[in-house]
């Protein structure tokens, strides 16, 4: 986790800040419960338009992954060139609840990637906004083992 308490964020609107730190934001549909990543304004499942923002946690598993070896396109473009990229993973991480959450990887080595391992919500640096203040994006990192 970035020390910043309450950094600018990208997509402010997929993150909310708790006293135990950030945690994913998407919605919920109240008439048949289904889930959703990004939030959205109506339900696929039941046609239905009464959604409620809904917090999705800050841990899960990970599901599948790769490492991103070119230089994302619009709108994902972070303002990297070619001379400053570096590979990053991206994967699904299952939450709780079932729901998968596409997501940058803080690690870009398959070595220490592993399917159904536990991730963590952190906050990485993604670009710098014209007025020279860091913008930041979530991003998954593999979770520290519980304290024994």
């Amino acid at each position: 986790m970035h020390s910043l308490e309450h950094p600018k964020l990208a997509c402010g609107h997929l993150v909310q800040f708790r006293s135990d730190g950030p945690s994913l934001l998407g919605s919920r549909c109240r008439r048949c419960d289904e889930l959703y990543f990004p939030a959205a304004r109506s339900c696929t499942r039941c046609s239905g338009n009464d959604l409620e923002a809904w917090p999705l946690g800050s841990e899960g598993l990970l599901w599948s992954w790769t490492i991103q070896g070119y230089l994302p396109k619009a709108p994902y473009d972070s303002g990297e060139t070619d001379a400053d990229f570096t590979p990053y993973g991206v994967g699904y991480v299952e939450m709780p609840s079932g729901i998968k959450v596409e997501s940058r990887l803080t690690v870009a080595d398959p070595a220490a990637l592993r399917i159904g391992m536990r991730m963590a919500l952190t906050l990485e640096p993604y670009r710098v906004a014209p007025d020279g203040e860091p913008i930041f994006t979530y991003a998954f990192a593999p979770a520290l083992p519980a304290a024994a």
